[in-house]
């Protein structure tokens, strides 16, 4: 053999074994040699500034054995159910300001390279509104492994600041960055460790699992079977998760900041109508929407009366108690916007109190429609901000119906996709132009567009 020859076999050699390592099982013994998740070094966690992060001992960790992906697209793990969690709301507070999540289940999947392998991913809409405005956008990409667990294949990533995409922080893609990540075993036990981020420099996340078996409370009562993790960030800070079945992310607090699950389909889907009190709320939602645009103050008062005596008749039946919490405080600004007389106040008030109404609808109604009502509403608060000169509150407007659009598009006809896109163009055109008065007007257009617009 040439010592070519022999530079090359050697090379080749070192390579397999690498890639054939053995693995550590639970109890920390080693076991079959198996194909390896590829780990970053000591040194990418030092040029990465995480080399002084406490993480967890390789013996710990469930997420080391390369998986496989026979039916990826198919995501049974009742702890991280996202091929059958459709529309989920949570909400909280961050920063000491009202904090709200839309998580929506997209029709189409994409297609991932990693290690050989054609991955087909689910694909998950996150939209997070932080005081009423739209704060981060993300579209996740999961899939499931041959042994129940949940892969995560990267994220696109969306942060807005007064209605800009600011940047992209966050952003990454197995296969391009680094390898895909477990972000739920197939059967958590205590003390299981894995990364569902782990591409230093650009995103890292560590997380031990406390606690299993957990009863917390849900949106309709007590739910068994929930875990409680301890999740470690690149930037040393920690913060604990609950994760429930049928809901996956349940609670999620950190220092002062929370957010919690308030309700998510179908786990929490009835199979009833609308019950005529909530329709009754929402309908005059709507009216008083109308009497304050028109400043007509004692059709207000009146709407205001008729939802306010809806909604103590609906709220004395089973009710999420977190969206409950929201529609009380809307009512409550309403009413005191409506006896100041405050316009403006009273408008995105009388808002707040519909995107409730659907929320809770939610329970009744397929998503697709929900959504729908709620790209609606949001044009209706394009209206209210174009009319007040907010141009930062008109461009966050803009993005989040441009976002919101892609959950229903699917189940409208192709005429009517096509007078909303257009009709989107138009305004995204007049705010360029900085026409304030355009835009109020092309919403105008636009909500008459969607009256007209018929399912596909």
């Amino acid at each position: 053999m040439s010592r070519t020859t022999m530079l090359v076999f050697i090379v080749v050699v070192l390579g397999l074994t690498t890639a054939l390592m053995a693995y550590a099982t639970r109890d920390g013994s080693v076991g079959s040699r198996q194909a390896t998740v590829p780990q970053p070094t000591a040194a990418q966690l030092e040029a990465a500034y995480l080399g002084k992060l406490r993480v967890a001992p390789e013996s710990k960790r469930v997420d080391v054995v390369a998986p496989t992906f026979p039916d990826p697209t198919t995501i049974t793990n009742l702890l991280f159910p996202i091929s059958n969690l459709h529309s989920a709301v949570l909400n909280g507070r961050v920063d000491g300001k009202p904090f709200h999540t839309e998580t929506t289940l997209l029709p189409e999947t994409r297609i991932i390279e990693w290690a050989g392998q054609q991955v087909e991913t689910r694909t998950s809409q996150y939209v997070a509104y932080l005081d009423g405005r739209i704060e981060e956008v993300a579209l996740d990409y999961y899939a499931q492994a041959d042994d129940g667990s949940v892969w995560y294949f990267g994220e696109d990533v969306f942060n807005y600041e007064d209605g800009h995409i600011a940047d992209t922080d966050g952003t990454w893609l197995a296969g391009k960055e680094g390898p895909p990540a477990m972000i739920m075993p197939g059967e958590p036990h205590v003390g299981d460790v894995y990364r569902p981020e782990n591409v230093p420099g650009l995103v890292f996340e560590e997380v031990t699992v406390k606690a299993v078996d957990k009863q917390v409370a849900g949106p309709r009562g007590r739910v068994e079977g929930a875990i409680v993790a301890g999740e470690l960030h690149q930037d040393g800070s920690r913060e604990s998760k609950t994760f429930a079945p049928g809901y996956g992310e349940f609670f999620t607090s950190s220092g002062g900041d929370l957010e919690a699950l308030a309700l998510a389909v179908p786990t929490d889907a009835l199979d009833s109508p609308v019950p005529g009190e909530l329709e009754v709320l929402s309908t005059s939602a709507d009216r008083a929407f109308a009497a304050v645009r028109a400043s007509d103050w004692k059709a207000a008062s009146a709407s205001f009366r008729k939802l306010a005596a809806a909604w103590t008749s609906y709220r004395s039946g089973q009710v999420p108690p977190r969206i409950a919490a929201e529609m009380a405080s809307a009512i409550r600004g309403l009413e005191r916007a409506v006896a100041a007389r405050e316009r403006l106040h009273a408008s995105t008030a009388a808002i707040d109190i519909s995107q409730s109404a659907l929320e809770l609808e939610l329970r009744h109604r397929p998503p697709a429609e929900i959504d729908r009502a709620r790209f609606e509403l949001w044009v209706r608060q394009l209206v209210v901000d174009a009319t007040a000169g907010d141009a930062d509150g008109v461009r966050g407007d803009l993005a989040t119906l441009e976002w919101i659009r892609d959950r229903f598009a699917v189940t409208i006809d192709k005429v009517g996709l096509t007078r909303i896109d257009t009709q989107l163009v138009g305004l995204r055109a007049a705010l360029n132009d900085d026409d304030l008065p355009g835009v109020a007007a092309g919403a105008a257009r636009l909500r008459a567009a969607l009256a007209g617009i018929s399912a596909g």
